[in-house]
This record gives C-alpha cells, structure tokens and sequence, in this order.
C-alpha cells in the first residue's frame, strides 16, 4: 500500500513541476502593484482562473494529500515506539552479559608467594 502511494507521490510532484513550469510569469503585474503600471493588479488582469491554474491546484492538493498520508503510514507501521525498543535492546544486553560473565566466590582470595625472600 505504502509504495503506491509512493509513486503517486512521485507522479504528482513530477505533474505539478511540469504545470508550473508551463505556466505564463506573471512578474509585470507585480510591478503594476506597487506604482508602475495603473490598469493591472497584483494578479493579472484576468480575473477567473485558467485552465493550467485549476490542475496546479488540483495537483498540488494531492501532493499534500499524498504527503500526509505517507506521513501516517510512516508513523504507525512500527508497533513500539522507539524509546521502547531502545529498551528492549538495553534488557538484551544486560542479559548476555550477566549470562556470559562467570560470578566470583567472594570468600575466594589469590595469595602471592614470595619466592627468594630472607624471613627475620
């Protein structure tokens, strides 16, 4: 499920580079905005919105739809959280090491002789 969303993802973000990348500049009525020119406005003089406008924003909607739900996916495919399996993992090696490690007798003591010594 998680890589055909994937693709999808992938084919959105490709669709919506491609309509954007089509798409006439609009930087003359920017500067129409701030004093230069009197009859456009900020965002052209069209008022309704084009055909390659509606699909961008078609697009784009889907590409966050994908990405959110990516998102979820992501976040609910593990079945622990992570600090949990930090702990686990800690449990686990605490364990083989107090498996693997040979317990010392407390009463058990290592005498040196001294050899070559004159005793007084």
């Amino acid at each position: 499920m998680g890589q055909i969303i994937l693709i999808f993802h992938v084919l959105f973000a490709l669709a919506l580079i491609g309509l954007v990348l089509l798409q006439k500049g609009k930087g003359a009525s920017m500067g129409a905005a701030f004093g230069s020119g009197a009859s456009q406005t900020v965002f052209g003089s069209r008022g309704s919105i084009g055909f390659l406008m509606k699909l961008t924003l078609l697009c784009g909607g889907l590409f966050f739809a994908s990405s959110l739900w990516l998102t979820y996916i992501a976040a609910h495919r593990t079945k622990e959280s992570p600090s949990q399996g930090l702990l686990g993992q800690a449990e686990q090696i605490s364990q083989k090491t107090a498996n693997s490690t040979k317990k010392i007798k407390p009463n058990t003591i290592i005498k040196k002789k001294v050899s070559g010594g004159k005793k007084r």
